[in-house]
């Protein structure tokens, strides 16, 4: 008679230990707060990011969610790892447990950071094209210029990307009761 359980050589014990650890944990994909940029004026990549992500009609800020939308494009594959990391806790090893983990955890912030990228944004405004000019952003210039002459190239310039510090701030992190145990590195 089979009790479901896999066995790898593990004793109940170990088993119970990687199940209780995998149920404290998540695995969380974001952008930490963290100190004021100082390319801007003054907010953090994750108040830029919040600011973004559900827009601010009082600052005629359109909505560009990249987090969600980036999370969702990879549900199967990290799923699939998180399932993976259950049955690694039920065989009672943890260290395959943590490592398919920080797989599911690397997954998802790759893909948020190529939706910044790839993804389907609101247009930015002339003004916002015309203050990344100033500041000396070449395809903002060029996007100037040819307007100029007619239609601008529109991947000249990028909702969310003007630095590239936002989307480089995108990472995962997997906690434990309110304590942190492994970041995702840039």
């Amino acid at each position: 008679m089979s009790s479901g359980v896999k066995s790898s050589g593990k004793g109940l014990a170990d088993i119970f230990q990687s199940v209780a650890e995998l149920s404290q944990m998540d695995v969380l994909v974001g952008i930490p707060h963290g100190e004021a940029r100082t390319d801007g004026d003054g907010l953090t990549n994750a108040q830029i990011g919040y600011l973004m992500e559900g827009g601010s009609p009082s600052q005629n800020i359109p909505e560009r969610p990249f987090l969600v939308p980036g999370v969702e494009e990879v549900q199967e594959p990290v799923g699939d790892k998180l399932v993976k990391a259950v049955d690694a806790a039920l065989d009672g090893n943890s260290q395959k447990m943590m490592k398919l983990l920080e797989s599911a955890g690397m997954i998802a912030m790759n893909s948020v950071r190529a939706y910044f990228v790839n993804g389907e944004f609101a247009p930015l405004s002339l003004a916002t094209i015309r203050a990344r000019a100033r500041r000396g952003r070449k395809g903002a210039k060029q996007y100037l210029k040819q307007l100029e002459t007619g239609p601008a190239e529109s991947g000249l310039v990028r909702p969310l990307i003007d630095t590239g510090e936002l989307r480089k701030s995108v990472t995962y992190v997997i906690m434990k009761k309110e304590k942190e145990v492994k970041r995702g590195s840039t």
